[in-house]
């Protein structure tokens, strides 16, 4: 017997969402059309052996259709003074790199600067998954550049995560 549901109101699923915090990420990547980019906070943790991360692309997303062939992606995790980072690369723009001061990770996908750290990944599978892409990636390479908060996407708007301090419990 399969139980039946109500459909939600989208609007209202995306409200509730709102309220669990994501921290942001730029995804990029080196295609032979040239480097592409796109802000993500749908990004994870998959598995530590083999190492895999996860992330999730709206199907409808020209940004993630220009990096798709490239079979490899970077993560940048940002920090909390980079929301002109994640705010150029949610944007529609047709060059996000105009002016951007980026080196290429082992793949070739670029890395952003000043971030808090990265991981270079070669797509391993991708999932037809609703309205989005599930994209999971083996890690090759990751470097933590700096200590920093990282940029989180809450209710809607940028903020912060400062950890609390263990000793003051």
């Amino acid at each position: 017997m399969t139980a039946e549901t109500a459909p939600f109101d989208p609007l209202l699923l995306r409200r509730a969402f709102g309220n669990f915090p994501t921290g942001v990420t730029v995804v990029t990547a080196a295609p032979e059309a040239g480097p592409a980019g796109m802000t993500v906070g749908s990004f994870f943790s998959v598995s530590l052996d083999p190492p895999l991360v996860g992330l999730c692309a709206d199907k409808g997303s020209g940004s993630w259709a220009a990096m798709a062939p490239a079979n490899a992606f970077a993560v940048n995790f940002l920090c909390a003074d980079q929301t002109d980072l994640s705010n150029r690369f949610a944007s529609k723009a047709e060059d996000k790199f105009d002016g951007l001061d980026w080196h290429p990770a082992p793949t070739g996908s670029p890395l952003l600067p000043d971030v808090i750290g990265w991981v270079d990944c070669v797509t391993e599978q991708t999932v037809d998954s609703g309205d989005h892409w599930i994209i999971i990636g083996r890690v090759t390479a990751i470097e933590i550049l700096r200590e920093a908060d990282p940029l989180v996407f809450f209710r809607g708007g940028y903020g912060s995560f400062a950890p609390v301090d263990p000793s003051r419990h």
